[in-house]
């Protein structure tokens, strides 16, 4: 009994250590936050990403060494956070998304995120323990075989997923991110006003006093700078600003931060061209909360520039309108609200096989973000081979390596279970910074 309630008091802390000033910002977005993650273990899982590394943090790595141990890592890589863009090449991928929690660390960290949240999910689709098991394990090996691949290959750059390429529900979402259209995303977002798109305004957004407005609107103009010349477009039209709103209703990871939508002319005055950006104050990532982080931290200006340049090392060919600003000292990313962003969809997923095809893809899709972000791209924190750190890691060690990680995460589902009842009792009872009522 007593463990238990240890558990549940480390849950607590470890929450209000990374939450706290979120939740007194705004507290009824946090209660909405932890009614999501109180729906499942796995809305829990993906809402307590400090509580990942509060634990992850404090093992003993067997795999990755002084190289493969310091590489850009996603942070946050669960089942959920895939989908499809539109790259700055015009061309829909099929890739990770969501860079808040980017950061540097073990490679290890990244690929037992995805076992246990891949365990989880197959517990909730009641799947036999064995075939959990076996699509961990396709999960690494198809993961492998792709470092393999950047090991033989002279270009990083040469992969990705794509219409050509893809199978099953991941060429499902790529053909319906192909039939969205800009136009409907702005009818559904703007109404016209003389002639003139604006924000519609619902639930969600809310209209800015003069003084806040100054503050985006200045905002907005030192995010310009932070396009790399070789996306910028050249025509200076594209970025006239239309209108502003405070924008409210992200994810679950987004609770409490401050965010704001610019309506922006595009790319001709029709109207079905302009173009909606999101811009969202980034916040800490939980991995840099429980490591030796100065170096890292003494790179970057603010966390809106700490994610921008990770999401460029990891993701090839970004949103051509990614990048950062401030306000009032504090960091912001900026990026397109796109229309051709369609989220991988596991509720129709219920078979064995069907998610085999899809995790051999996502294991590809991993390793993709991991040899990419190397010192074949433009920061130069890591200034070498990933794959060839990984390789060097597991030598000779791939299948001792495959069984520990189809183990820890098969365990560690098992204690997010566990954590997501020690959760809602603790939330219920006030006693995760906020009330249940």
């Amino acid at each position: 009994m007593a463990a238990r309630h240890d558990r549940r008091d480390q849950i607590a802390t470890v929450l209000d250590d990374a939450f706290a000033p979120l939740m007194k910002a705004d507290p009824k977005a946090f209660r909405a936050k932890y009614r999501k993650m109180a729906a499942d273990p796995h809305a829990f899982y993906r809402g307590s990403a400090c509580l990942y590394y509060a634990d992850v943090t404090t093992e003993e790595d067997p795999f990755a060494d002084d190289r493969s141990g310091r590489i850009w890592i996603h942070g946050d890589l669960h089942v959920e956070n895939f989908g499809t863009y539109l790259n700055s090449d015009g061309r829909l991928v099929f890739d990770i998304n969501d860079f808040d929690e980017a950061y540097l660390g073990r490679f290890t960290w990244d690929l037992q995120r995805f076992a246990a949240s891949l365990a989880l999910v197959g517990w909730q689709k009641a799947l036999p323990e064995e075939d959990v098991r076996r699509l961990i394990g396709r999960y690494v090996r198809s993961y492998l075989s792709q470092v393999d691949a950047y090991r033989r290959s002279e270009d990083d750059d040469d992969f990705a997923l794509h219409l050509d390429n893809t199978s099953g529900p991941i060429h499902s979402a790529l053909r319906s991110a192909r039939l969205q259209r800009r136009a409907d995303l702005l009818d559904a977002t703007t109404r016209l006003e003389d002639g003139v798109r604006r924000f519609a305004e619902d639930g969600s957004v809310r209209r800015l006093a003069r003084t806040e407005q100054d503050l985006v609107v200045s905002a907005f103009e030192g995010y310009l700078e932070t396009i790399p010349d070789d996306k910028r477009f050249d025509r200076a039209l594209f970025y006239e600003l239309r209108d502003v709103v405070g924008k409210s209703g992200f994810g679950i990871g987004s609770a409490g931060l401050p965010a704001y939508n610019l309506l922006v002319e595009g790319y001709s005055q029709a109207l079905d061209n302009d173009v909606v950006l999101s811009m969202k104050q980034a916040n800490i990532p939980a991995v840099s909360r429980f490591v030796d982080s100065a170096d890292v931290e003494a790179y970057f200006d603010n966390e809106g520039h700490r994610t921008v340049v990770s999401q460029r090392a990891l993701q090839v060919h970004t949103d051509p309108l990614l990048g950062h600003t401030r306000i009032d000292g504090v960091g912001f990313v900026v990026s397109e609200v796109s229309p051709y962003e369609v989220d991988l969809d596991w509720s129709g997923l219920t078979e064995p096989d069907e998610i085999a095809e899809v995790v051999d893809l996502l294991g590809r899709a991993t390793a993709k973000i991991h040899c990419a972000s190397d010192e074949d791209s433009e920061q130069d924190l890591v200034d070498f081979q990933v794959e060839e750190a990984i390789a060097r890691s597991l030598d000779r060690r791939r299948r001792e390596f495959t069984t520990w990680l189809t183990d820890w995460g098969m365990a560690y589902g098992d204690r997010v279970r566990e954590d997501h009842a020690h959760f809602v009792a603790a939330f219920r009872e006030g006693q995760v910074g906020v009330s249940a009522t």
